[in-house]
């Protein structure tokens, strides 16, 4: 079934918003890209206006930029620890923004969107 960024059909309450026009092309969205932990794997995507856009389906390699001598560093990353956009994504290894993950410097929080951006950037905590 195809995604739809449009607005409800439905109140909250279950009752019916009047549409005053049909659907429309524009208002299809697509499936969410969900990053995973593995080797690296990207996919070439058209967007709107003919443009490419690079998704990254799968890495386990982080930017990481150490707040503390604020140098960058590419690390390994380990495993997921926590992740606050759904708690069953660390089940299935998959990387959004504001995920924390182990790498070989210690834990770091995900700031780029990898679905998105085609790259990984993090932040080190502090221990």
């Amino acid at each position: 079934m195809a995604k739809s960024r449009a607005l409800s059909r439905r109140k909250i309450t279950g009752g019916r918003y009047r549409t005053n026009r049909k659907k429309k092309v524009y208002d299809m969205a697509s499936e969410p890209t969900l990053t995973k932990l593995a080797k690296l794997s990207t996919k070439k995507i058209t967007i709107r206006g003919g443009y490419i856009k690079s998704r990254l389906l799968a890495s386990d390699i982080v930017n990481i930029y150490d707040p503390k001598n604020k140098k960058y560093k590419k690390a390994k990353i380990i495993t997921i620890v926590e992740n606050p956009a759904n708690q069953h994504f660390v089940r299935r290894n998959i990387m959004t923004k504001g995920t924390i993950i182990e790498t070989e410097l210690g834990k770091a929080r995900i700031t780029s969107r990898p679905g998105q951006e085609n790259t990984i950037n993090a932040v080190l905590l502090q221990q």
